[in-house]
């Protein structure tokens, strides 16, 4: 029907100014999203939905509120009801699998010994939660990362009462929990896991980052992708693509691969920073180009950087068929991917790509259903509900395995909510 098919007004009926920014984000699939942003709190909004000057299905739709903008301090005291309102699942897979591996937690036991071990040569933050105010120490030089985790629990802690809950962030790339059982495992949070380590996994901070910012600061999101997936999978290059730097040989050999067979890969480094750089090998170096640009190539390459890629969650939210490098490193969703339904995937060694473009040449309509099947998996399980769920969970299922008291430790500070907020909310929840 075209971007402009559908008008979208959202207003408060009980308010002289509404202040809601709105989006009509048109999927060029026939479907749309309209997400807004609230920088004010209502008793109820009006949400009219219009094709030229009419109304469409049940338009005008009232959300009878208190509806509460992201900055407003009014948690949902009953954990059960505010999992039943977002449809949290019952439980996560993911989720199990990490915390199979301790059976109890004792908080008074790795607030010493977890500092011990890694304290020093690690980038850590020591976190308590206790009566739904967030508690933070951190651990080694480099904790400017821990932005993004106080940030999505100061969000859980504004729309949920949290239980309360001791544990350690790795702000580091790798994941560190690398002993074997039965040797005494420490929980550590990282937002990566690999088949060789026992970390809990979290959604990346750059996923986390992009739900909680939408429509603010960041300009790629799970949202924004979905509007952006280039032409139609008929009209689009048939070369593969990859863009990014040199955090991985593997890298080196793509770019070196690309330019043997230019006609097939188009790779390209946008900087250099870990490898010796050859021009004559790796060059030229090229600018960066929109992430949205990449959906104009039929092929996307994922191939891991330090640790996992973190961009393939927007990859696969697109519609293009992703390329996938086996790998030991994994993000919190990967192990409900399915190879050839979701993805193609390549050895780690690269040594079967060139196999595998030709296969997907040769087999388009079934290479365009992976991309189908890849972006409904992105749809359906990668969206700002859910990586709010998985936080939730992951901390609710892991309160109940602690066999003592979370304790606010000598040397924690508080995390403030933020207080810069123009619209100040009154909490109906709040006595």
């Amino acid at each position: 029907p075209g971007e402009n098919a559908f008008q979208v007004k959202i207003t408060a009926p009980e308010e002289q100014f509404t202040r809601v920014g709105v989006q009509v984000l048109d999927r060029k699939d026939g479907s749309f999203l309209v997400r807004y942003r609230m920088y004010a709190s209502y008793k109820s909004l009006r949400i009219e939905v219009k094709t030229g000057d009419k109304h469409v299905a049940k338009s005008p739709y009232i959300l009878e509120g208190p509806i509460y903008h992201e900055n407003c301090d009014c948690p949902q005291e009953e954990s059960s009801a505010w999992l039943e309102e977002m449809n949290c699942p019952q439980t996560i897979p993911q989720i199990q699998r990490d915390l199979a591996n301790f059976p109890t937690v004792d908080p008074d036991k790795i607030a010493k010994e977890i500092p011990q071990r890694f304290g020093q040569r690690q980038s850590l933050c020591h976190y308590t939660i206790k009566d739904n105010e967030v508690y933070i120490k951190t651990y080694g030089e480099h904790v400017g990362f821990r932005i993004f985790m106080d940030a999505i629990l100061l969000s859980l802690t504004r729309k949920v009462k949290m239980p309360d809950v001791e544990f350690f962030v790795n702000l580091g790339d790798w994941p560190l929990e690398k002993r074997k059982p039965p040797q005494n495992l420490h929980p550590i949070f990282s937002w990566c896991g690999s088949s060789e380590s026992k970390d809990i996994v979290m959604p990346t901070y750059d996923l986390t980052d992009s739900v909680l910012e939408t429509m603010g600061r960041v300009s790629l999101d799970m949202m924004s992708v979905q509007a952006n997936t280039g032409p139609l999978w008929e009209d689009k290059n048939s070369t593969a693509f990859w863009r990014g730097r040199d955090s991985r040989k593997e890298r080196l050999e793509l770019v070196k691969l690309s330019r043997r067979h230019p006609e097939i890969i188009d790779a390209a480094f946008t900087n250099f920073f870990f490898f010796k750089h050859d021009e004559s090998l790796y060059g030229p170096i090229v600018k960066h180009i929109s992430f949205f640009d990449f959906f104009k190539y039929k092929y996307q390459i994922n191939i891991d950087g330090t640790v996992a890629a973190y961009r393939l969650p927007y990859l696969l939210a697109g519609n293009s068929v992703v390329l996938k490098q086996d790998s030991i490193y994994y993000e919190h969703f990967y192990n409900e991917l399915q190879p050839w339904k979701h993805y193609i995937p390549f050895k780690s060694d690269l040594s079967d790509l060139l196999e595998k473009l030709q296969w997907a040449k040769e087999h388009d309509e079934e290479a365009k259903n992976i991309a189908k099947s890849g972006q409904e998996f992105a749809r359906n399980n990668l969206m700002g509900d859910h990586i709010f769920c998985y936080y939730f969970k992951l901390f609710q299922e892991y309160a109940s395995l602690q066999v003592s008291e979370p304790k606010i430790r000598d040397g924690m500070e508080k995390v403030q909510q933020p207080d810069d907020d123009l619209f100040p909310c009154t909490c109906h929840r709040k006595k």
